[in-house]
């Protein structure tokens, strides 16, 4: 095993792929010689040269759509979106194309390839490099949507998702990339793509999040845990497809729910998880199904105090776990 942060096991993860399988390619802004704005695909280009590691203009459209041909003829595209707050030019390539192409063609076709896009707050990024997209596209049938929250699960969730027959997006937190370190496993480690995980047991709260919120849920749940509070915190790590058995049961053994994400509340992807448990778990139910979202604001600020607003915080979640367990 090897210690390694988030960004590490990324760049780790299509290392590998790349010397496994040469059909694997990397395609982006700066992903070439600069290595990515964050260092995900340092030393790639070195490695493997400009044929198979390509730098590409500033033009999502573009990025996705050549992925989509490449995966087409043969290949497996991990295209890189600099940004998640960049992606939505290439909606209708990833939504009307890369996602339906096995559907219309009945089978005869697929498009293998991933798309990964950092994303997310807390790195006052502002505007246009903090937003959580992940809503828009676990609603799309044929589009598998990965959220890791931890260095190892970014590592055989990204091996699995380069290696899937169909495309994935693969949304990586900013914040998280060098936020922990823990060991990887060494050799080909994979993880499925969808099962969820219980990164915490408890008896009174079931509570589930993904990507950075998984870490503030963890803080919450042990700083209410003196207080006689003990909450369940299952990582959901695959968006779509959902794993709604371990949903319902985690349910149903605590009989309290919440749902935590840094996306705006109103059509946030919580909804779906709530709705599940309203309509699956109803009877095991002691309260309310609790969201703890960011607000209805247009994009997140940029200044301190408004970003700390904006975003939830474990001080925020574990507010909303004391309500609950007193409900």
């Amino acid at each position: 095993m090897a210690e390694m942060r988030m960004i590490d096991a990324v760049r780790a993860a299509i290392t590998e792929e790349m010397e496994r399988d040469e059909r694997v390619l990397v395609l982006g802004e700066d992903v070439g010689r600069k290595g990515g704005v964050f260092g995900a695909t340092d030393g790639l280009y070195a490695k493997f040269g400009e044929a198979r590691v390509l730098d590409t203009p500033l033009a999502e459209s573009g990025i996705v759509g050549i992925a989509i041909g490449a995966a087409l003829n043969g290949l497996i595209p991990i295209a890189e979106i600099q940004f998640a707050d960049f992606i939505h030019p290439a909606f209708d390539q990833i939504v009307s194309e890369a996602a339906r192409t096995r559907y219309r063609s009945n089978g005869d076709w697929s498009v293998p390839m991933v798309i990964r896009a950092p994303f997310g707050g807390g790195v006052h990024g502002g505007l246009y490099h903090s937003q959580s997209i992940e809503a828009f596209y676990a609603h799309v049938p044929g589009l598998k949507v990965v959220v890791p929250s931890t260095p190892s699960d970014a590592h055989g969730l990204l091996k699995a998702a380069i290696r899937d027959p169909d495309p994935v997006l693969f949304l990586e937190h900013k914040k998280v990339y060098r936020l922990v370190t823990e060991d990887v496993p060494d050799g080909d480690h994979l993880l499925p793509i969808g099962p969820a995980v219980v990164r915490r047991e408890g008896t009174r709260i079931s509570c589930f999040a993904w990507g950075l919120m998984t870490h503030f849920c963890m803080q919450a749940a042990a700083d209410v845990e003196g207080e006689g509070i003990s909450v369940e915190v299952v990582d959901l790590r695959t968006l779509a497809p959902l794993d709604r058995d371990i949903i319902l049961a985690s349910v149903q053994k605590t009989g309290k729910a919440m749902v935590v994400h840094e996306d705006n509340l109103t059509g946030g992807f919580g909804a779906e998880v709530a709705a599940t448990i309203a309509q699956h778990a109803f009877d095991s139910l002691d309260g309310p199904v609790v969201r703890v979202a960011a607000p209805d604001i247009p994009a997140m600020p940029f200044n301190n105090p408004q970003e700390e607003f904006f975003m939830p915080s474990p001080e925020k979640i574990a507010t909303a776990m004391r309500a609950l367990a007193a409900y």
